[in-house]
């Protein structure tokens, strides 16, 4: 009863029809469009006569993850029937899809770095949009957030494996990605991953750190004109990576933990005891109480102590609940008007955490599963379009009415994703307008090509 209250309120609430206003852009055609378009800039790496083309084959790449497949094998199963051809045609452009063997074998030799201009285009785009302007943060910034994720197998490999274990051997890739974020906002935008992989001729495994120190300029030289304030853990606070973001022109916000700073910690304690250290606690209408301590210019470390950060300590007292402390550097001058801000950006980074790679696990994308690992760069390139899919979703979430509409319908992702699957395989849609509309007013439409099998 509940769910047939909540879907006549849904259906009460529904705007007519024909009134629904789309930016074609910021929907579903523009930016597989925009995909398409980077994907064709790409070198045919192939010689003589090719059966797929590499376009159509990185776009049934693509549609495999906005299918949301659960493995290469489904989604070839899919492709056999009429319908979720069709639809393939005329949604994502695939005039011909290759089969699960022939699409590992067309996309492994891709090089990953090669689909990065369609992050590039459709983040363009949305700066076009001003799709933008909500995000910026303290002075006019961006909150570029790092997370990883990663698959693992003990029993499937490929040279670009990391390897761990020693009676146990695992095989894993992972994946570092930079994503744009705000704390009041709940979509988030990815940029171009960096795979943390085994690299040419190397003995040991490929590290979170080593990729920063790839990701970050490439996102710099994407993105030049863009003030980012970069937020990471406490793996990411020490001197060289701290000078490698100055030497970009990011800002930073990054955790510090005591047993990494024990030096940095000790100043603070000496600094509090003299009085040096500002402080406040702020009690909201519901009880919880939160801290702010703070101080500028205090040594990072004694190896860097002429690199100098400032300062910041959180606390959440909530009753009833356990007591949360969170602490920072930064090179952001902190004071009583700015602290409550950059702790909400220092926080921020678990809402990546939460918004971007849990969804990915846990809401269809089947992050952790092995969708292939080739001889070359399968998994990466496989990863790649996995986070290109994510970004358009995350970009409809935001921007599309018919996408918000249908979210409604069935708000759990998973849900919205399985009637997706069941309407690609009962019918043929000419466009994706149809589609969403055929979900938003459930089937009262009546103009789609229905399979009678």
């Amino acid at each position: 009863m509940p769910q047939i209250r909540r879907l006549e309120k849904y259906n009460a609430s529904l705007p007519p029809i024909d009134s629904i206003k789309l930016r074609k852009s910021l929907s579903v055609p523009g930016l597989l469009s925009i995909a398409r378009n980077a994907f064709s800039t790409i070198e045919e790496h192939r010689n003589g006569k090719t059966t797929h083309s590499l376009v159509d084959s990185l776009m049934s790449g693509l549609a495999i993850f906005g299918f949301k497949a659960s493995s290469l094998l489904k989604f070839e199963e899919a492709i056999n029937e009429e319908t979720t051809r069709g639809n393939l045609k005329s949604l994502y452009g695939v005039k011909d899809a290759p089969s699960d063997t022939q699409q590992r074998v067309i996309l492994d030799p891709v090089k990953p770095v090669s689909l990065r201009p369609a992050f590039i285009k459709i983040h363009q785009e949305l700066q076009r949009q001003k799709v933008m302007e909500p995000y910026r943060f303290l002075g006019g910034h961006l909150l570029l957030a790092d997370a990883t994720g990663c698959f693992s197998s003990e029993k499937i490999s490929c040279p670009e494996c990391c390897v761990k274990g020693k009676k146990k051997i695992q095989y894993y890739h992972q994946l570092l990605a930079g994503v744009i974020a705000h704390p009041d906002k709940k979509q988030v935008f990815p940029l171009f991953p960096e795979a943390i992989t085994r690299q040419d001729g190397a003995k040991k495994n490929d590290c979170e750190r080593n990729a920063g120190k790839r990701l970050f300029p490439a996102i710099k030289a994407a993105f030049p004109q863009r003030k980012f304030i970069v937020v990471e853990d406490g793996l990411a606070s020490n001197g060289p990576h701290i000078n490698l973001l100055k030497e970009l022109d990011f800002s930073f916000i990054l955790g510090a933990k005591p047993g990494d700073h024990s030096a940095l910690f000790e100043d603070v304690q000496s600094n509090l005891k003299s009085g040096k250290v500002d402080e406040f606690e702020e009690t909201h209408d519901n009880g919880v109480v939160f801290g702010y301590r703070f101080i500028n210019q205090l040594p990072l470390n004694k190896t860097h102590d002429q690199l100098l950060v400032n300062y910041l300590e959180h606390w959440e007292v909530c009753p009833g609940e356990k007591d949360k402390t969170f602490s920072w550097v930064t090179d952001i001058p902190l004071s009583r008007e700015n602290v409550v801000d950059v702790a909400r950006g220092g926080r921020c980074r678990w809402k990546i955490e939460n918004e971007t790679f849990n969804t990915l696990k846990n809401q269809g994308y089947n992050l952790e599963h092995n969708y292939g690992h080739g001889k070359k760069h399968l998994a990466t390139v496989f990863a790649n379009l996995m986070m290109l899919a994510f970004l358009i979703d995350q970009v409809q979430e935001a921007c599309c009415p018919l996408f918000q509409l249908a979210q409604k319908r069935y708000p759990t992702r998973t849900g919205l994703w399985q009637r997706i699957r069941v309407r690609f395989e009962m019918a043929i849609f000419d466009n994706w307008e149809t589609l969403w509309k055929h979900i938003i007013y459930n089937d009262q439409l009546t103009p789609i090509r229905i399979n009678s099998s």
